[in-house]
C-alpha cells in the first residue's frame, strides 16, 4: 500500500473512533479568554453560546481573572478594566445564567499568580497592586523577585506563592468566586512559578525575601539558595501545592459539585513513564508537579496544555510526536480522576486542528482515553484567524462545522463519581501559636484512632493552615509538635464519606466539629 494511502486510512480509522466515543459523557469545551471579545457584553455573550452549541460542546472555561481583577461583580478582586459593558453588567452572573438555560457548563478562569502588568498601574485603588506590589516596602510586598533582581517577567508582576499573604489572598480570589457565583467548576492557570528563566530546567523565581526567610527558618539554613538547589526546589513546589490543596478542599466545604480543575504545563519531551516524571520541564523548571495532584486527589480535571504545531514533525524537536507522547502520559496518569487534552488551535491550520482532536480522543496503548478535550481559544480558532489573515467569525463557523463531525451528537459531561458517590472525606485546619499567631511550617501528624497509626504528615503553610485529602471515614487525631517543647497539641475529628472535617489546633484544650 502506498504511504499516502496508509496515511489516509488511519485518519479515516482516527474519525471512526473519535466519532464512536461521542455517546460517551466527555468534557467539551473552549477556553474563552478575555483578552478580546466574548464576554465583554450580553451580545458576544449570546454569540458565544450559540457557537457553543453548534459545535455540540457541552462546557465554556471562562476567563474571569487576567491579573487579580474580574470579569465579575462580586468578588474580592476588583472589577476588570477590560472594555466591557457598564456596571450593573456582570459578564460572569449573566454567562452563568444564560449557559445554564442552554445546557452548558461554566467553569471560571483564574490566572493564579499574575498580579498585573505593564507600567501603567491599575485605576481601581482597591486593586492589590497599590498595597502590595512593588513599589510597597517589607512584608506587605507581595511581588515574586527572580535571583537576578528582576521583579518583572516580560511586561507581568506575578505574586510569589511562598509569600504566606500572598498565598492567602490567591486562595481567597478563588473561594469568593466559588461562595458569591453557581459555577459548575473553577479553573486554575499559572499555578506555577513563571517562565523567563535564564536556561531551561533554571527555575529562578521565587526570591521574595519573605519567602527566603521562611524555607530558611525551616530548613535551618542562613544562605541565599541557589535556583537549582534541590531543597529550595522541593520547597517552592511546596507552595504551588499548598494553593491547590487548600483551594480544593475549601471549595468542597463550600461546595462539593464545583468541579476544580487546572490548566498544566508540557513543555518539552514527555515522560517516558513514571519514574522520568520528575525530570520534566514541569516539575523542574516552573516547579508544577500535576502528576502529584492528580494522585493525591486535589484536582478533579486536569486539563494539560498540550500545544504543538501538527506539521512541525522533525527531529529532534518533533512536535508532532511530543503531542502524541504528552497525550499518551496524560491518558495513563488520572488516579481515578479525569483529564482532557488541551489544544492549541491558534498554532495550526484547521485540517491539523481536526487531526489533533481526533488523535485526543484516541486510546492509550494501555487502552486509556483522555474524558475530553478543550480548544485554546474561542478567540482564536486557527492559525488563520491568529495571523490575521481571516476574520474570526468566519474560522468559528468553520471550526464549529468540523467539531459538529466530529462531536456527532450532544453528550453529558462525565460525572465526578468520587463526589457524587463519595467513599471517602477530607480534613483540614489551622495551628496557632499560644500568642495567636499563625504557627507557619510546623509538622503535622493525623492519627487512625482506631489502629493509633500515623495516616499521613504534612506541614502548615504560612497561614498555619494543613489539609489532608481522601481520607477514610472514621475517627482521626490530628497531633503537632507543640513548638519545640515536650508536650503536644492535639484534637480528635470524624470523617465522613463525601463531608469536610475541621479542627483548630492551638496549646490549650481544643475543640473539633
Amino acid at each position: 500500500m502506498r504511504p499516502l494511502a496508509i496515511i489516509a486510512g488511519i485518519l479515516a480509522l482516527m474519525g471512526q473512533l473519535a466519532t464512536a466515543q461521542t455517546g460517551e459523557a466527555q468534557f467539551r469545551a473552549y477556553w474563552v479568554d478575555s483578552f478580546g471579545p466574548g464576554l465583554y457584553t450580553e451580545a458576544e455573550i449570546d454569540q458565544l453560546i450559540a457557537d457553543t452549541k453548534a459545535a455540540n460542546m457541552n462546557a465554556i472555561v471562562a476567563q474571569v481573572t487576567r491579573r487579580a481583577d474580574c470579569l465579575c461583580n462580586r468578588a474580592i478582586m476588583p472589577r476588570t478594566e477590560a472594555e466591557i459593558d457598564s456596571y450593573p453588567f456582570d459578564p460572569l452572573q449573566i454567562l452563568i445564567e444564560k449557559a445554564h438555560a442552554a445546557g452548558l457548563q461554566v467553569h471560571a478562569w483564574l490566572n493564579t499568580s499574575i498580579m498585573w502588568a505593564g507600567d501603567i498601574p491599575p485605576r481601581d485603588p482597591a486593586h492589590v497592586f497599590h498595597a502590595h506590589g512593588p513599589s510597597v516596602q517589607g512584608r506587605e510586598n507581595w511581588v515574586g523577585l527572580r535571583h537576578d533582581g528582576a521583579n518583572r517577567g516580560g511586561n507581568l508582576y506575578y505574586f510569589d506563592l511562598g509569600h504566606p499573604d500572598a498565598a492567602d489572598y490567591i486562595v481567597s480570589m478563588f473561594l469568593s468566586i466559588v461562595q458569591n457565583y453557581e459555577v459548575d467548576g473553577i479553573n486554575f492557570d499559572y499555578v506555577r512559578y513563571p517562565d523567563y528563566n535564564p536556561a531551561v530546567n533554571i527555575p529562578a523565581w521565587g526570591y521574595n525575601p519573605v519567602s527566603v526567610k521562611r524555607f530558611q527558618a525551616v530548613t535551618g539554613r542562613s544562605d541565599i539558595p541557589e535556583p537549582t538547589d534541590p531543597q529550595w526546589m522541593q520547597w517552592r513546589r511546596e507552595q504551588v501545592t499548598n494553593v491547590v490543596r487548600r483551594v480544593y478542599v475549601e471549595t468542597q466545604a463550600i461546595k462539593s459539585h464545583v468541579r476544580v480543575s487546572a490548566d498544566t504545563i508540557t513543555y518539552g519531551p514527555a515522560p517516558e513513564n513514571l519514574e522520568s516524571w520528575n525530570n520534566t520541564r514541569s516539575y523542574q523548571e516552573v516547579l508544577q508537579d500535576w502528576r502529584g495532584w492528580m494522585e493525591e486527589g486535589i484536582l478533579d480535571l486536569n486539563i494539560p496544555m498540550n500545544y504543538r504545531r501538527e506539521q512541525a514533525a522533525t527531529e529532534p524537536n518533533n512536535a508532532r510526536r511530543m503531542f502524541e507522547a504528552w497525550s499518551v502520559f496524560i491518558k495513563d496518569h488520572q488516579y481515578n480522576r479525569q483529564a482532557a487534552i488541551g489544544t492549541a488551535l491558534y498554532l495550526n491550520p484547521m485540517e491539523d486542528n481536526v487531526t489533533q482532536i481526533r488523535k485526543a480522543f484516541l486510546p492509550s496503548q494501555a487502552g486509556n482515553l483522555a474524558k475530553g478535550w478543550v480548544g485554546f481559544s474561542y478567540r482564536t480558532p486557527d492559525a488563520l484567524v491568529n495571523d490575521k489573515r481571516r476574520p474570526p467569525e468566519e474560522g468559528r463557523t468553520e471550526l464549529s462545522r468540523a467539531l459538529a463531525s466530529i462531536f456527532a451528537t450532544p453528550v453529558p459531561i462525565p460525572a465526578m463519581h468520587w463526589k457524587m458517590q463519595p467513599t471517602t472525606g477530607h480534613l483540614y485546619g489551622t495551628v496557632k501559636t499560644p500568642d495567636g499567631n499563625a504557627a507557619d511550617q510546623v509538622l503535622v501528624n493525623l492519627y487512625d484512632m482506631a489502629t493509633n497509626a500515623v495516616v499521613a504528615t504534612r506541614r502548615t503553610n504560612g497561614s498555619g493552615w494543613f489539609g489532608f485529602v481522601g481520607l477514610s471515614p472514621g475517627e482521626y487525631r490530628v497531633s503537632v509538635d507543640a513548638f519545640g517543647e515536650i508536650d503536644t497539641t492535639s484534637a480528635v475529628a470524624s470523617v465522613g464519606a463525601g463531608q469536610v472535617a475541621r479542627v483548630w489546633l492551638f496549646r490549650s484544650p481544643l475543640t473539633a466539629h
